[in-house]
């Protein structure tokens, strides 16, 4: 009876270089790469906490005006413009430069407003007080633009603080309880809820906003959630977007015969603004 063959025996050699100092020395590579991908993910998100001051609002606002008081310490002539004015601004104690952007009103280049977004820490929205109670609708439409794009930022983005300011209010007559910056505050809160309620509630009915702002286009833009009860009113102080400071603001043209007097701010409209921007800065 034949014996079966033994079947050769084979000999498995290790693999080249998957030795213990091999395996030791990738481990210590892919730690380093993981390291750098996380500090480079913080430093862009780091990057994404703007600085700069953007000055938004409708044509004829009073944006240019408080920009140059801003700059100046004393309010220029101005005229409507389509282009883009930048500036820098020194704001707080510590005398803090700021880049300030006052963006066209016109609705054909409002929009560029989302391209300094980013890197703006503050935003101002400045509104006629005078004339907001007939052009309430378009106001509110280019409002709705920027809540909404403030609620659309991505988490990486840390939102700008949103102030309203309501122009023009020493053109308001006061009354004897109540004085003409609290006046257009008012004036300009009440309409502006107003008519983001109407825009708000036009989508929810599926109807769009048609007729509703100065465009007359339809949108699905969101931004106007609020916090509470379903079918109350939209009001500013239950906003989801965040905070709504309302500042009553007011520019006097300085003439060519005029001197402005450094520590005189009797006339200064801007006390109110300023003091939000030292504390927002």
């Amino acid at each position: 009876m034949e014996t079966p063959a033994a079947e050769p025996e084979v000999l498995l050699s290790p693999t080249p270089g998957i030795s213990t100092q091999n395996v030791a020395i990738l481990s210590f590579i892919v730690a380093l790469v993981g390291l750098a991908i996380f500090i480079l993910l913080n430093k862009r998100k780091s990057t994404l906490v703007g600085n700069a001051l953007l000055l938004t609002g409708p044509p004829d606002a009073g944006k240019t005006a408080i920009l140059s008081t801003l700059v100046y310490d004393q309010t220029l002539p101005t005229h409507t413009s389509l282009q883009v004015n930048e500036s820098v601004v020194c704001v707080s104690a510590p005398n803090t430069m700021v880049q300030a952007v006052d963006v066209p009103g016109h609705p054909r280049v409002r929009d560029q407003f989302r391209e300094y977004l980013p890197k703006s820490k503050a935003i101002v929205f400045v509104v006629d007080a005078g004339t907001i109670s007939r052009n309430g609708p378009a106001v509110a439409e280019h409002l709705h633009a920027i809540l909404h794009a403030l609620t659309s930022l991505p988490p990486s983005h840390t939102p700008p603080s949103l102030a309203i300011a309501a122009h023009k209010s020493d053109l308001l007559k006061a009354s004897a309880s109540s004085t003409p910056e609290a006046l257009a505050i008012s004036r300009v809160k009440t309409i502006l809820e107003r008519e983001l309620e109407k825009r708000r509630a036009s989508q929810s009915g599926g109807v769009g906003v048609e007729g509703l702002g100065a465009e007359g286009e339809a949108t699905d833009m969101g931004g106007l959630e609020c916090t509470g009860n379903a079918g109350e009113p939209f009001k500013f102080e239950a906003w989801e977007g965040g905070e709504v400071t309302f500042i009553g603001t007011s520019c006097k043209v300085t003439k060519r015969n005029e001197v402005a007097e450094k520590g005189d701010d009797s006339e200064d409209g801007l006390v109110s603004l300023r003091n939000w921007l030292d504390e927002t800065f």
